[in-house]
């Protein structure tokens, strides 16, 4: 699914009224009743009064026509109009004047030196102030009316965007906190970063309407990595496919005290479907390896507690290396050694990334297409800090598309940048997953999809999906957040798997 910019939004908007065609009004009036629906699915007409803030634009004007809808819904409704500026979009006026008559949803207006509206403190606040067009950061009046909405304990729904944030850049002022926001057709882009999820809460998006055909040939470099993405990615086994069908992965792991890390990753692998694994890993972890996982083979390094060479290459469709590998210094030559050699796309996880860090002039002798899998501390060691989040995307976008390499940076949405510099946000998982051992799974399974054939894009959101969606099946049905394991996510994945193919 694509993401696309404010400016792109209103493209869309103004085609969709010209070609569908429909009258701008009548294009609020669905929008107001998308978002009317999803609204009245959370909260009953029993639970508390609803005070929509409206402001004069047409996100002003949703306000109104959610207003009128919830009134006819029997909810109890009062609207405060903030008179920013000295006139109205012609919409906001057409829905003003379709309020129920007799005064039965108020309207109380706000100018811009009025003392502060008091909120009840069960109601239930509609932001409906600023929309997507805001293109500066909010200041005087109304950032302290924001202010002091974000200060009471009520819940705030915001519609479409909350107010003061930008959709497709860093915000630098003041925004509405809210914990729910519904999007209209597409997500924002500035919802997948972490800076703004305070302002976003629970965000979810629905369609509108708007003009699919637009839409597909908008050109983004950000996309959102949904069910029907996955499921086009997902390859089906035929009848008389065989082991080595599906490849021969290569993971160099483990070091004394972390053999975990070789385990998890292994184990990771042969339930994601490889062929054939191999794990090298030092001699101390010959035993558990084989204990463990005794479908996966063990190639011993002459060392008894880290990894000082590689095995030949030649039998491998795809390699992983980095978890647990610590940074010996026979270790960090079998690693350069590794970087001069393969002739298949690598993943570079955790003790890699952190050697490579440590020696710049190798990120540019990586093997083309090879997947890098920093946390955000790794993605800073590697290529440097940033001033925000936006600006930590652009520079993930550039460094993959300088090095021919994909970049998936791990996190909520974790992101996936690749050599064509484009982005894709991933929807599924969970913060049970912030606990050790999450990134060795996914290096597991990443280089098995990898092994079976998968190009390194399509393992890249594949691999991230899944990963996910095996936690989010893990919490859902049997632990909490709390009691998480990363071992859990390996037992999900033929339940994700499954789940997939059922889309």
């Amino acid at each position: 699914m694509k993401i696309l910019s404010a400016s792109q939004i209103r493209e869309l908007d103004a085609f969709t009224i010209e070609n569908e065609p429909i009258e701008s009004i009548d294009l609020m009036e669905r929008a107001s009743q998308v978002f009317t629906n999803w609204f009245s699915e959370k909260f009953t007409p029993e639970e508390n009064q609803i005070l929509i803030f409206v402001g004069p634009g047409n996100n002003g004007g949703d306000g109104l026509a959610v207003a009128r809808m919830l009134y006819y819904k029997f909810y109890d409704v009062k609207i405060f109009w903030c008179k920013i500026g000295n006139s109205t979009s012609p919409d906001f006026e057409k829905n003003l004047k379709r309020l129920p008559k007799r005064n039965v949803v108020p309207v109380e207006e706000i100018n811009s030196n009025d003392s502060l509206p008091e909120i009840p403190k069960k109601a239930i606040i509609i932001d409906a102030i600023f929309g997507s067009g805001l293109n500066r950061p909010v200041e005087g009046s109304w950032a302290k009316l924001i202010h002091y909405l974000n200060q009471q304990s009520n819940t705030i729904v915001s519609i479409d965007i909350p107010s003061g944030l930008f959709a497709d850049r860093h915000t630098g002022g003041v925004s509405i906190y809210a914990n729910f926001t519904l999007s209209f057709e597409l997500p924002k882009l500035s919802f997948f970063f972490p800076e703004n999820h305070q302002s976003v809460g629970n965000w979810d998006f629905k369609s509108i309407g708007l003009d699919s055909n637009f839409i597909e040939k908008c050109k983004t470099s950000f996309f959102y990595s949904d069910p029907a993405v996955i499921k086009s990615i997902l390859k089906k086994r035929k009848k008389f496919d065989h082991k080595g069908t599906f490849g021969h992965a290569l993971l160099i792991l483990g070091s004394f005290g972390k053999v975990g890390a070789a385990v998890l990753a292994t184990s990771a692998a042969l339930r994601s479907g490889a062929g054939l694994v191999t794990t090298h890993a030092p001699k101390c972890a010959y035993s558990i390896l084989q204990s463990s996982t005794p479908e996966a083979m063990v190639s011993i390094d002459p060392e008894e507690l880290y990894i000082s060479e590689i095995p030949k290459l030649d039998p491998y469709k795809a390699i992983g290396i980095g978890c647990g590998i610590d940074s010996n210094q026979l270790t960090i030559k079998a690693l350069k050694n590794l970087i001069d050699s393969s002739k298949v796309p690598v993943v570079f996880d955790a003790d890699a990334l952190n050697i490579i860090s440590e020696n710049q002039e190798w990120l540019s002798q990586l093997p083309k297409n090879s997947i890098l899998t920093p946390h955000p501390k790794e993605f800073e060691r590697l290529f440097g800090n940033t001033q925000n989040d936006f600006d930590r995307n652009e520079l993930q976008r550039k460094k993959a598309t300088e090095l021919g390499v994909f970049i998936i940076l791990k996190g909520a949405h974790t992101s996936i940048a690749t050599p064509e510099g484009n982005c894709y946000f991933n929807a599924t998982g969970n913060p049970g997953m912030a606990t050790g051992g999450s990134g060795d799974v996914l290096t597991g399974l990443l280089t098995s999809l990898l092994a079976q054939g998968y190009s390194p894009e399509e393992a890249a959101v594949l691999g991230v999906y899944l990963h996910g969606l095996a936690a989010d099946i893990e919490v859902q049905n049997t632990q909490s957040e709390e009691s998480f394991l990363a071992g859990d996510l390996i037992s999900n994945f033929g339940k994700a798997f499954k789940k997939i193919r059922e889309y």
